[in-house]
């Protein structure tokens, strides 16, 4: 980010000094592809938010389809798209509405609950879309930097969920021609001048490796998950990553978690982090068939890279000292 720093031009400005920055931000861009194995486009946006409002208002389609599980930017970014139920923790394919000529937007993992929505094995989401004419649009905000990414027409990224700055994203599309663009910067697709140091250090983040350069291990995850289960339960629908649980206490409200935890040193949330400060009811969890009174006392832990295993201890113990 230093080294974009100091190229102080507008990569698209025509001199030399605008060539200059416009060299570092295609170079940034190839090593974002090479690193997440990506053969398409990359358009660089300001985060996740902005990627999801560019594919779900800017795609070649007639219509839109949603999980009822998604993140509230994809309800704002598209308030008349059909919603999908989910039941197990899975999409429910016998309610998924004709795809044909539909963008059909899903998660690869739920920011709430860190549920899978698309498996890694066998993506039948994905087959009956593409078997029923439409387009997948996934959101991998909480995947990059952590798994393989699907095989999708569009995926969206964000770069301080995998320890990038916080400020950029991008939309990886597999071609140019599925979008209508609206002029002005990336090729015309997205307005706003190019942020040059994040986009440089959001390739740099991706290049310091997945979970296997984490400060925790997948193995550790699990043994955490496991203790926190002994005091509380840990919500689980469908099939789960490692680095994100819902967990609910016996008797404690998430709004008295939260300041009893906050108070200990550990910033977890309820809901969303983009709607936490509401403190009102997950829609998600809602969504998942969590009852109410499981929701209410029902918060979120989220790991990261820079995540310790002495934390993981430290929270444990903390989690069992509110029992």
């Amino acid at each position: 980010m230093e080294e974009g720093f100091a190229i102080w031009a507008n990569p698209s400005s025509p001199h030399a000094e605008g060539r200059k920055a416009k060299a570092a931000l295609e170079d940034a861009r190839e090593r974002v592809k090479r690193a997440l194995g990506w053969s398409g486009e990359v358009i660089f946006t300001s985060g996740a938010s902005e990627a999801l409002w560019i594919a779900l208002n800017r795609a070649k389609v007639e219509r839109k389809i949603v999980s009822a599980v998604e993140h509230d930017a994809v309800f704002r970014a598209a308030p008349d798209a059909a919603v999908v139920p989910v039941v197990d923790g899975e999409i429910d394919l016998d309610r998924l509405p004709d795809c044909a000529g539909a963008l059909v937007a899903v998660q690869h993992i739920n920011s709430e609950a860190g549920t899978i929505l698309l498996p890694y094995v066998r993506n039948t989401l994905l087959e009956a879309v593409r078997e029923r004419g439409g387009q997948m649009l996934v959101d991998c905000s909480q995947s990059t930097g952590k798994t393989k990414l699907p095989d999708a027409d569009m995926l969206v990224i964000s770069a301080h969920k995998f320890g990038g700055p916080i400020g950029i994203g991008a939309l990886l599309v597999r071609e140019f021609a599925l979008l209508e663009p609206v002029g002005g910067h990336e090729r015309g697709y997205r307005q706003g001048t190019e942020n040059l140091p994040a986009a440089l250090g959001m390739a740099a983040a991706l290049e310091a490796g997945g979970l296997d350069s984490w400060a925790t291990t997948v193995e550790e995850h699990l043994a955490f998950r496991k203790a926190l289960f002994r005091y509380g339960q840990v919500i689980s629908p469908g099939s789960q990553c490692s680095h994100i649980f819902a967990v609910a206490h016996a008797t404690m409200s998430a709004q008295a978690l939260l300041i009893r935890l906050d108070a200990m040193g550990f910033a977890v949330s309820a809901g969303s982090a983009c709607s936490s400060g509401t403190l009102k009811k997950s829609r998600v969890l809602d969504a998942f068939g969590v009852p109410d009174d499981v929701a209410a006392r029902t918060i979120r832990v989220s790991l990261g890279w820079s995540t310790t295993p002495e934390e993981l201890e430290r929270f444990a113990d903390a989690w069992a000292s509110l029992s």
